[in-house]
């Protein structure tokens, strides 16, 4: 990628806004080759070698190339049972909590949001099949959503290497995952299809919105990549995604409590999460 040379600093302030107003999403001067790397290599894709030529591409949206330019920009580390802790908390609390909050019968709704390339909604069912005794006698629904489609796809698909399988036992492996060739693993039919996975933006009010309501969210690790507004409306967009008393669960360095008033901590032995008081309305 030699052939092209670095943005410049009015290049770069514009592809940064173009892309928080699109995602929320923050880049400061110290990741400028970050963005330059990933902008050269849309380029190289597209046969551009003037940055003028992609940006107009870019905001007319010729060819889709929006969704692509924000694939390009996604952080999507994970693994199975990452934060197991939080899974614990769910079948020891808060799954219990809003059984007695819902009439008999009700389903109950997950979210995983973002859920990059499907390990975090799919360690959801797995662990409830595995450790919540009462997973059959009730009706569970499992959505994965993320921005980036490129993961919705290899999310669909379940397959997946050692690093993501690093914190689940051989058994569990060999019980959920069959062979898809060297150092690769499918998860089984029967599982990928307890998962449901649909593309998302949580800065958008109706993207979140058409996904109804949760009785709880795991959104980890995504905040941190947001200014304090785009925070706030993260925060807000997620609080009417949940039912009243749904719970909110962020990664280990993040906290709700430095972004919105909305939500009520509650602590519990496993983990510390945030829940939509019963009864309150934003605003």
């Amino acid at each position: 990628m030699s052939e092209f040379p670095l943005v410049s600093e009015e290049e770069f302030r514009k592809v940064g806004e173009f892309l928080y107003r699109r995602t929320g999403m923050v880049f400061a001067e110290t990741k400028r080759y970050y963005m330059h790397r990933r902008i050269a290599e849309r380029m190289a894709e597209l046969g551009l070698a003037d940055f003028a030529a992609y940006f107009h591409r870019l905001r007319v949206d010729s060819d889709g190339e929006v969704e692509q330019f924000i694939n390009a920009f996604t952080v999507n580390e994970t693994y199975f049972y990452r934060e197991d802790h939080q899974l614990r908390c769910l079948t020891a609390d808060l799954l219990g909590e809003r059984m007695r909050a819902k009439p008999a019968g009700q389903s109950y709704r997950l979210w995983s949001v973002p859920c990059s390339t499907g390990e975090e909604p799919y360690s959801l069912a797995l662990w409830l099949l595995e450790n919540w005794p009462e997973v059959d006698t009730h009706e569970i629904e499992i959505l994965g959503s993320d921005i980036d489609t490129k993961c919705l796809e290899a999310a669909r698909a379940g397959i997946y290497g050692a690093r993501a399988l690093m914190r689940l036992t051989p058994a569990l492996v060999g019980k959920y995952f069959e062979a898809a060739g060297p150092d690769r693993w499918r998860l089984v039919a029967d599982l990928r299809d307890s998962v449901q996975f649909s593309p998302v933006n949580i800065v958008d009010p109706e993207s979140v919105r058409a996904h109804g309501t949760f009785d709880v969210i795991f959104c980890r690790n995504v905040l941190i990549y947001f200014d304090d507004a785009s925070r706030r409306l993260a925060a807000e967009n997620l609080f009417e995604s949940l039912a009243p008393g749904g719970f909110i669960c962020l990664g280990h360095t993040e906290s709700m409590s430095r972004v919105s008033p909305l939500f009520e901590v509650r602590r519990f032995a496993d983990a510390i999460v945030y829940q939509r008081p019963r009864g309150k309305a934003h605003g």
